[in-house]
This record gives C-alpha cells, sequence and structure tokens, in this order.
C-alpha cells in the first residue's frame, strides 16, 4: 500500500541520515535552522492563539458548552503547532534549505547506487540559481493551497472537516517537496514534475503523515531528503526491471 510504503521510506531515510556522517552533519544543521524559525513562528502564533479561537468561536457562558470551547481550542493549539512547523519549513527552504536538501540527496544517491547521475555541467551560482527556481513554485503552492484551505474553513461550515484535510494537502506538499529533488536535477520540467505528483498521491500522503507529529517533525522534515531519494532511485530501478537495486 503506498500510504505504508511512504511512511517506511520516511522513517528509513531517517535511520540513513543518523548512521551516515556527512548526512547527519547536513541533517543537523536543517534541524537547528527548523528549530531557531519554527520556535519564533510558534511564539508569534500562540501570543494570539486567543484571538483566533474568539474569532472562530466567541467563549460561551453555558457550562455545558464550555467543555467543548475547552476542547475546540486545545485542537486549535495542535493545528498551531502543525501550521507553524510548516510555515518555519518553507521559510527555511526559500533563504538557503534547498541547497542542503539538494546536496544531501546527491550524497544519498552516490551512497546507494555508487554514482550520481549529472545532467548539466552547471556552476555553482547557475546551480545555486536553478535550485531556488525550481523550489520557488514548490513553496508558493502549497502556501496559496493552505491559505485557501484555512479561509474556507473559517468562512463555511466546512472548518471541522477541513480542520483534518488541510493538514493532510499540506504533508503531501511537505514531502513533495523532497521527493521532487531528484526529478528537478535530471532536468524534468515543472509540468513533468507535477504530474509525477499527481500520480503518486497516496505515496506523498503516507511519507508526510509523520510531518504532522509536533516536535517530531522536525527532526523528521531535516532528514526527510534522504528518505524520499531512496524512494526516487527504488521507483528508477523497477521502472528499469532492477528491483532488487537502492
Amino acid at each position: 500500500m503506498d500510504i505504508l510504503r511512504g511512511i517506511q521510506l520516511n522513517f528509513r531515510g531517517l535511520l540513513l541520515g543518523l548512521r551516515t556522517p556527512r548526512l547527519l552533519m547536513l541533517g543537523l544543521l536543517r534541524f537547528l535552522t527548523f528549530l531557531v524559525i519554527g520556535v519564533g513562528a510558534a511564539v508569534v502564533f500562540f501570543a494570539y492563539h486567543q484571538d483566533i479561537m474568539q474569532l472562530i468561536w466567541t467563549k460561551p457562558e453555558s457550562l455545558w458548552v464550555l467543555w467543548l470551547w475547552y476542547l475546540s481550542s486545545w485542537l486549535l493549539s495542535l493545528v498551531l503547532l502543525a501550521l507553524t512547523s510548516v510555515l518555519g519549513y518553507f521559510l527555511c527552504q526559500v533563504l538557503f534549505c534547498v541547497v542542503i536538501m539538494d546536496q544531501m540527496s546527491r550524497i544519498t544517491e552516490r551512497l546507494v547506487t555508487g554514482q550520481e547521475k549529472k545532467h548539466s555541467n552547471m556552476s555553482f551560482p547557475a546551480q545555486l540559481a536553478y535550485l531556488i527556481k525550481q523550489e520557488t513554485p514548490r513553496t508558493i503552492i502549497p502556501v496559496i493551497v493552505t491559505l485557501v484551505i484555512m479561509g474556507i474553513g473559517w468562512l463555511t461550515p466546512l472548518g471541522p472537516f477541513l480542520t483534518i484535510v488541510g493538514p493532510m494537502v499540506a504533508a503531501m506538499f511537505l514531502a513533495w517537496d523532497n521527493t521532487d529533488l531528484v526529478p528537478a536535477r535530471r532536468m524534468y520540467s515543472f509540468k513533468e514534475r507535477f504530474q509525477l505528483f499527481r500520480r503518486r498521491l497516496m505515496f506523498h500522503l503516507g511519507f508526510g503523515l509523520p510531518f504532522l507529529i509536533p516536535l517530531a517533525n522536525i527532526l523528521l522534515l531535516s532528514f526527510a531528503p534522504v528518505g524520499a531519494t531512496l524512494f526516487q532511485i527504488e521507483t528508477e530501478n523497477n521502472a528499469a526491471g532492477n528491483p532488487g537495486r537502492g
């Protein structure tokens, strides 16, 4: 089942990253970056937690309903904690983490296959510009979709349903941000890469679900490029009729 395979590869990548010194060093660098930005975003969100809750549902006076309000407030705290991790992640990507992700992906490919498939001889500045260019739509599209879902949830009775769906959609996009590293390096067009994502939604949901675990998601996101690269290598090997590799 694709969902279970996604979860499995996420944790396989984490274990491989923790066992490999170079991947461990880069992963810890991403972890510290996530931690700093994530904590900062969490402070901002929780500072306005009560205001957001009052906007969604005014605190009732009836004791019979008050317990439900407190339960909803607690659930909102969990959702906000997950969203802060997601937003912190996207901010890190735009700033500089995409370079670290690409290096982790390349190291993993060499580690597993013994070589790295190079499709261009671009200089480092050109390569950096290319990486940022590829990362931009992968960052903007999920943010827009997430904001639209949140807006619909606030303005329509679908709020409780979208509270569940929204994080799941965000998880799929977080997974895609990692699985897209290899196709982007192979110089696939954005249209081709997005089609690959759409054909593997259940896998991306499984790969992204662990990212919704508060606090643990920071560590898992830090080493996600490793598991995502393992997935792409296995997919390429299976397509080539050599499932035993990777």
